[in-house]
């Protein structure tokens, strides 16, 4: 048996050494089909999260609500392309809004986000010394 891939490449593309731990192997290929459903929106939640402004909005929400002006001027961009950007996280809904009249006000509604952004902050302070 083969190692099972998750986009299926060529038969010319697979190896064709034997496995040399078969039950490692299928262990592991049982483990990937088991989460493969998942692995499509994980990619998308790290695409989202690999965006400068999208992480500073979400650390900069992490320290008070802000209406989207006061977020613009945090992040030196026009309201419409902090708007832009608040848009694709709030649709992950990674933060809630509320309306006060004209004004449009966002809060983070994902704390666990937070406290994994942060761990990997300290995890890449301490990796680089």
């Amino acid at each position: 048996m083969f190692v099972l891939c998750m986009n299926k490449p060529k038969a010319a593309e697979i190896c064709q050494i034997p496995c040399f731990d078969q039950d490692k192997v299928s262990t592991i290929q049982k483990t990937l089909v088991k989460d493969e459903h998942l692995l499509p929106d994980l990619a998308e939640f790290y695409k989202l999260l690999g965006n400068v402004t999208r992480l500073k909005i979400l650390l900069a929400l992490a320290e008070s609500e802000l209406c989207v002006c006061d977020i613009a001027h945090v992040l030196g961009l026009s309201t419409a392309a902090t708007s832009h950007q608040l848009k694709l996280l709030r649709d992950q809904k990674w933060l809630k809004m509320r309306n006060d009249g004209k004004m449009v006000y966002y809060r983070l509604h994902n704390q666990d986000l937070l406290k994994a952004i942060k761990g990997d902050l300290s995890m890449l302070e301490a990796q680089l010394g």
